[in-house]
C-alpha cells in the first residue's frame, strides 16, 4: 500500500492492516519521499514507525528532483507512480492500494472544470508508470468515503496524522480545488466506467496490434499509446481527424503517438512509428546479464552474456545472418524497422534480439490491464514463459 502519512492513506493503511490478518495476507507500506518539504524525513520516519506498530514490511523511497519550475505537481506524481511500482515489483507485489476518497474525485473533476487534463480516479486500473508499472494494478476501495469520515474515525481511534501544508498552497491547483469546495459540495463517488469496448483488439509477439476499424476513440487512442511505448495519449482533435478517416472508409497510413496506423479494408494494424528515433532518437539501452530490461517501452529483455546492448534494426537489417534474415522476412514491412536486435560494444551483431535473448513483447498484457480486461488480482497473469531456445515467448 502507498502511505504518504496522510489522512487518508492512515486510514486505509489501518483497514488494509485488519484485512490482511483476517485473511492472512501480507502487508507492505511504501513510502515516497519527495523531498520538497523540510519535515519529509520526519514524515518517513512517522510512516516507518507506525508500519513496524502494525507489523507491516516497510520501504521507501526518494524522489531526488530535478523538479521543474512548473508543472511540479505532475512531476511529483509521476516520480511517485514510478518509485511505487518499482518498489512493488521488487518485492514482487501485483496491487498497489492508494487512499483515494470521493473527495479526491470531486477535486479532479472541479480541476477538470478549469482546464486540467488529470484524469478521472477509478476503483481498479493499471499503474500509471511506464515501463516501471508493466504488470501492475492500483485498487482504490476508499472512493465512496468522504474524507471527514475517515477523519472522525482516525480520532475516534486515537490514530493521529500528517497535515502536508502544501494542501493550502493555492499555487497548486489542487489547493484551489480543496478551497472551492470546502463548503461541502458534493464529492460523488464516479460511475466506474473500467473499459473501453476491445472486442477485436490483439497483440502479437512481435507486438502487432490489430483492430477491427469500428474501434472506438478510446481504445483506438489507448493501442496507439501501447504500439508506441510510451505514455501521452494522442491530443483529441488529431485522434478525432484520425477516427473520422477510418469511419469514412479510408484506406491510409499516418503517425501519432509514436506509432503508425495502418489503414486497409481488413482492418487496423498499430505498430511502432521507426520515423519517431530521428527526431527523439535512437533507444540504445544496456543489457546487464540475468536483469530484465525494458526497452523502448514495448519489449522485456534478459540476456545472459555481459557486453550486449539493444536497439532498433532500422539501418542494421543487412548485417543480420541468414536465419535472423528469414525470420524478420515473415514479419509486415511495416514492423521491421523498429524490433529489437542485440549489439555488442565491439559492434558484433546484429542478432535478432528474439534469437539471443529471452524477450517478451509487453503489448498484449498491456492493452489487457489498460483496456478492463482484467478484472480481479486472480487474473494477473500476462507473464508469458519464456522459451528455453530463447525465441519468441509463448503466448
Amino acid at each position: 500500500m502507498a502511505v504518504s502519512g496522510g489522512s487518508d492513506s492512515v486510514a486505509l493503511v489501518h483497514l488494509a492492516h485488519e484485512w490482511a490478518v483476517a485473511h492472512g495476507r501480507s502487508l507492505a507500506v511504501l513510502h515516497v519521499d519527495h523531498g520538497l518539504n523540510p519535515d519529509s524525513r520526519v514524515w518517513h520516519d512517522r510512516v516507518r514507525d507506525m508500519a513496524a506498530r502494525l507489523g507491516a514490511a516497510f520501504h521507501s523511497a526518494r524522489w531526488e528532483g530535478p523538479w521543474p519550475e512548473t508543472g511540479l505537481p505532475a512531476a511529483a506524481r509521476s516520480a511517485r507512480h514510478a518509485r511505487l511500482a518499482e518498489m512493488a515489483r521488487a518485492i514482487g507485489a501485483r496491487v498497489i492500494l492508494t487512499g483515494h476518497t470521493a473527495d479526491d474525485v470531486a477535486e479532479g473533476r472541479w480541476m477538470q472544470a478549469e482546464g486540467s487534463t488529470l484524469g478521472t480516479l477509478r476503483d481498479w486500473s493499471p499503474s500509471p508508470a511506464w515501463p516501471e508499472g508493466r504488470g501492475l494494478m492500483l485498487l482504490r476501495p476508499l472512493l465512496g468515503e468522504r474524507r471527514a469520515a475517515l477523519r472522525d474515525w482516525l480520532k475516534a481511534a486515537g490514530v493521529d496524522w500528517i497535515e502536508d501544508p502544501a494542501n493550502t498552497d493555492i499555487r497548486y491547483g489542487r489547493s484551489r480545488a480543496r478551497r472551492a469546495l470546502a463548503d461541502g459540495a458534493e464529492a460523488a463517488v464516479p460511475q466506474q466506467d473500467r473499459s473501453a469496448s476491445s472486442d477485436g483488439i490483439s497483440a502479437d509477439q512481435w507486438g502487432v496490434i490489430r483492430a477491427p476499424r469500428d474501434t472506438e476513440p478510446r481504445a483506438l487512442a489507448f493501442g496507439l499509446v501501447v504500439a508506441g511505448g510510451g505514455v501521452r495519449p494522442p491530443r483529441g482533435d488529431r485522434l478525432a481527424r484520425l477516427s473520422e478517416r477510418i469511419a469514412a472508409g479510408e484506406n491510409f497510413t499516418a503517425g501519432l503517438a509514436g506509432a503508425r496506423l495502418v489503414a486497409g479494408t481488413d482492418g487496423l494494424m498499430l505498430v511502432r512509428e521507426a520515423g519517431d528515433y530521428r527526431r527523439r532518437g535512437e533507444p540504445v539501452l544496456d543489457l546487464p546479464p540475468g536483469v530484465e530490461a525494458a526497452w523502448d517501452g514495448r519489449f522485456a529483455l534478459r540476456v545472459d552474456e555481459a557486453g550486449w546492448r539493444v536497439a532498433p534494426l532500422a539501418g542494421r537489417a543487412a548485417r543480420l545472418g541468414r536465419e535472423d534474415r528469414a525470420v524478420v522476412a515473415g514479419v509486415p514491412a511495416a514492423v521491421r524497422p523498429a524490433l529489437p536486435v542485440l549489439i555488442r560494444d565491439d559492434e558484433t551483431g546484429p542478432v535478432l534480439a528474439q534469437s539471443g535473448a529471452r524477450v517478451e513483447a509487453l503489448a498484449a498484457c498491456r492493452l489487457a490491464l489498460g483496456l478492463g480486461q482484467v478484472k480481479h488480482e486472480a487474473d494477473l497473469k500476462c507473464r508469458r514463459e519464456w522459451r528455453t531456445d530463447g525465441r519468441a515467448p509463448i503466448l
